[in-house]
């Protein structure tokens, strides 16, 4: 038996599938853990040593559902349930 070229046609299994949190074809089936961001771990796998693995993924590369209305709810001091205070008249502010 060789290891070359023969031995690759036996190769047919698939060791990885995809991922359900990051969506790559990195979740091993027999290990049960994702290579790229580790799930099921509850925090995202990273080093420092990889600075594009963590640009690729940080902050701000995505839709940011929660975080691009924290600078405006902070702007008016995570008011909740009030109405806001009146402005003064347009008439007022011209005199």
């Amino acid at each position: 038996m060789t290891k070359g070229t023969s031995s690759f046609g036996k190769r047919h299994s698939k060791t990885h599938t995809t991922c359900r949190r990051c969506g790559k074809v990195s979740y091993h089936l027999q290990k049960k853990v994702c290579s790229s961001c580790g799930y099921p771990a509850a925090k995202m796998k990273r080093f420092n040593w990889s600075e594009k693995s963590k640009r690729r993924r940080t902050t701000g590369t995505g839709r940011m559902g929660y975080m691009k209305n924290v600078s405006r709810r902070f702007k008016n001091g995570f008011r909740e349930n009030t109405a806001a205070p009146a402005k003064a008249k347009a008439a007022a502010a011209s005199s």
